[in-house]
This record gives structure tokens, sequence and C-alpha cells, in this order.
């Protein structure tokens, strides 16, 4: 048997790599195993999110805004450009830079707190052992007094379109096109499928999203909601609801996509198709028989409220788990359960915990929608300012969207904040510290805000909560 440690942590992602470094910070000896590679085999950590998820996604994203603003929304506010166009091996190759800058950032981050990287897969056997075996199958087997689970996610694949090369593509695949594709399909209208279609459809892609489900981001405050679909069909995104995907076939490089809309059977032909129906926990081969950890029938493993799973000593945290798959969830879990190993009080309010769509405009929240709080039948009132009062965000072109502010009737404590706007997945930061600390919406509304900044929305979408804003007309309420 190897070596034995405090705490072996099963997996490098954002929420494994925390808690390790959490951990050996408050003095345990601490080890991390992570089984991912680069391009060339070499042992890479960071799990899915800073190599084919949320770094190189949003790195995409930033460009592809870029570039549609320069070709787009330059001339308007004087600025003369021609022939902007778009290299997208350069574009590869600076996403590429910016995943190993961070990736590599964390292997010095290890080497720095006295972390132990461990290459290979983990699987975990009874008696907190921890099996490894390495790209060689070479097989050793470490001791740990405590075991952190932190393997993610990975993309589901659905029968009717498996993949296929890169022209059927899950979404790792659809961060690698080594050219903008003319036709694109993407399936799901989720998170991942509306970023990865804006990034395509800003670089030319006639982009058509196929969504089974009836309405539209059904989790997200439908006000916002639908003001969000608005933008998208402006931008182009061909957004087609209640679409069940039936089939699918490839033939001389085209994707054919058979869908049931209601009507009957459609088609769509398109030269790449992107398959983004969500993630599924990644527990397959991960526990011994004899290991004493359960799961639901989906492969999620069960946890009480501080990630302890049912095998005494082993915790598991973010996307193996009940919650939202978050990354910065899984990394408050990490640094709650290192603490808690540690012998200290911790916990994670998962009340306040933002949710961001990195479209554009952006979209964030965090707390209770209206729909929600109809249905446990809570008394409320909101609060909502648009952007396009905002001068700050006249001034930066971008005056679309609105910030909206759910309070408590009788106690005024804020409920729940549901940007729509530039800047959303900043400003909703502004709402998490609030509600943190258990703000009512006059607190926000008798805070001094710069001017001018987007952030005013906030203070005004507060003021508006009473009747009190002060940069639009307030809607008469009822006494």
């Amino acid at each position: 048997m190897a070596d034995k440690f405090d705490v072996i942590v099963i997996g490098a992602g954002p929420g494994g790599y925390v808690a390790a470094i959490k951990a050996a910070q408050l003095g345990l000896k601490t080890a991390c195993v992570e089984m991912w590679t680069d391009e060339g085999g070499k042992p890479v950590l960071g799990g899915t999110c800073l190599n084919v998820g949320c770094i190189p996604s949003k790195a995409l994203l930033e460009i592809s805004h870029k570039y549609e603003e320069a070709k787009h929304g330059f001339a308007e506010q004087g600025i003369q450009v021609s022939d902007v166009s778009v290299d997208i091996a350069k574009m590869m190759e600076r996403k590429g830079t910016i995943v190993k800058n961070l990736t590599g950032g964390i292997a010095s981050l290890f080497k720095a707190n006295g972390v132990t990287p461990i290459h290979g897969r983990g699987r975990l056997l009874s008696g907190k052992q921890v099996e490894v075996t390495d790209n060689d199958g070479k097989v050793e087997v470490y001791q740990a007094e405590n075991v952190i689970i932190a393997t993610g996610s990975r993309p589901i694949e659905i029968p009717p379109t498996p993949l296929k090369d890169d022209v059927i593509v899950d979404s790792e695949g659809a961060l690698s096109f080594s050219e903008v594709p003319k036709r694109l399909g993407v399936i799901g209208a989720g998170v991942i499928g509306l970023e990865l279609g804006s990034v395509w459809a800003r670089l030319g892609s006639e982009v058509v999203v196929l969504e089974a489900l009836e309405s539209f981001l059904p989790g997200v405050d439908q006000q916002i909601a639908k003001e969000a679909l608005k933008h998208f069909k402006k931008q182009g995104l061909d957004i087609r609801l209640k679409s069940r995907v039936t089939a699918s076939e490839v033939k001389r490089g085209v994707v054919k996509v058979t869908y049931d809309d209601g009507k009957g059977e459609q088609e769509l032909k398109c030269d790449k198709l992107i398959v983004a129906v969500g993630r599924a926990p990644y527990t397959a081969n991960l526990l011994a028989a004899d290991a004493g950890v359960n799961m639901d029938e989906r492969g999620f493993i069960f946890v009480d409220d501080n990630c302890q799973t049912d095998a005494p000593g082993v915790y598991a945290i973010g996307d193996v788990v009940r919650g939202p798959m978050l990354a910065h969830k899984a990394s408050e879990e990490g640094v709650m359960v290192a603490e808690r190993i540690a012998g200290h009080k911790a916990q994670v309010n998962y009340d306040c915990i933002p949710n961001v769509i990195y479209t554009h405009p952006e979209v964030a929240w965090v707390g209770k929608t209206e729909e929600a709080l109809k249905a446990e039948g809570e008394e409320y009132k909101v609060g909502t300012f648009p952007f396009s009062a905002n001068g700050r965000a006249m001034a930066a072109n971008a005056p679309i969207g609105m910030v909206k502010i759910i309070a408590d009737a009788e106690t005024d404590r804020i409920l729940g904040v549901h940007i729509i706007g530039p800047q959303a997945s900043e400003l909703v930061a502004q709402a998490v510290i609030a509600m943190e600390f258990v703000s009512s919406a006059e607190d926000l509304a008798l805070t001094v805000f710069a001017h001018p900044t987007l952030s005013e929305s906030v203070h005004e979408a507060a003021l508006a909560v009473d009747g009190n804003a002060i940069h639009i007309a307030n809607r008469k309420r009822k006494k």
C-alpha cells in the first residue's frame, strides 16, 4: 500500500482542487487524484470546468461578442472599421492559452500549499481506501482518513443523436470547430445550448435550437425568460419549443434531424449538430460495492446538508450530489467539507447561490422566482428598473434588459433578484451579498451607489419595490 493521507480528494475540478487546497491550508496531509490529460497525454488539473467547460466557453463567448460588436455595433458609436473577419485557428489558440495558463496555475497552487497530485482514475474501496489506475494500467492503493468525492459530471447523450466524429458533437466538441458551420443545429435551449449557439451565431452560423419543453428557461423568472427569448430571437437564434428530437442521420457530411413539434414530424438539415440536453453525474465505476456510499437511480450520491455520505469519513461535493451543477457551488462545498474535516464549523447557504447564463445580454439570478412564490402562496412585492433608463448602460451602447427585485410583502426581506442586461453576472453578486446578510429592499434603497454605474439599476429596482424609484415613473400601488 502507498502513502496514507488525512484527506484524499477524487477529482481536481473547481470543487476538488479548491477542497484540496483548503484542506492543506488547514494543516491536513492532502492528495488530489485526477485522470484528465491534455491533447498530448500530459496530466492536467482543473477538470471539465477549466479544460472543456466554463473557461474555454467564456473565452469563445467573449471573443465572438467582440467580433459581432466590431461588425455591427461600432458604426453607430462613430467607429468606422472595414473588412472585419475572424481567424478561427487564432481564436482557438487563444482559448487554449487561457486554459493552459489556468490549469498550470492550479499545479503551482498545489505545490505552494503542499497538495500531492496523483494522476490516474480514482475508485473508492471499502475502509476509505482509494485505488488509482494510471494511463499504463498500473494500480496503486492509498489509505485516507477522509475522502472527498468531486468527480463532476459529463454531457448526457441521447439515443436519437449518437455522437459522430466532429459532425454530431457534445458541448466539448462544440468548443473546437475548425471553421464556422454554415448551418448549426443545437438540441437543448438550456444554459449550455444557448451559450454555444450564441458563439457560432455571432460568427455567422444559421442557428436552430430545438427544445423539447413547452416553456423557455422554465427555472428562470418568467418575466426575465420572456425578455431573454425576445433578444435571442432578434439576434438570429431560431428557437423552436415543443420540438422533441426522434432521429438523426448523417449523409455526405450533412446531418438530417427528425423532430416532432406537436403538429407532426419535421426535418432539420445542418452541417453540425450540438447535443446539449444536460449533464449527468460522473459516478460510473467510481465506487466499489462495499464502499458504503449510496447513490440514486440517476447516479447522484446521497449526502446530508454537510455533504457527508452514508459512509463515515466520506464526503461528496459538486455535480455528483443534489443541487445545481455550478462550479461555484462545488467550490463552496469543497471549502465547507475541508473546514468540517479540520474540526471547524462551516456551512453553505444554498438559498444564496447565483446562477448565470453568459449570453448577450447576460442573464443572472439568485433566490426565488415569482412563479415559485405564487406556488408557495407567499405574499410579495416587486420592483423593476430597465437598463434603458440607466446612463452608464446607454453610454456603453447596452441599454437592454432590467433588474427585478422581489421582497417579502410584510418584512421587506429580499427573496430574489433577477437580472437580464449588461454585466448581469457581476451585478448579481451585489444581490447575493445583500441576501446573505438578510437585507431588506429598503437596505439597498438606502445604500449609496456611484454614478454613473450599471449598479444604479439595482438601487433603483430596490427603490421601485415600494414605488419610490427616481429615474422611472412608478406604478401606482394598491393601498
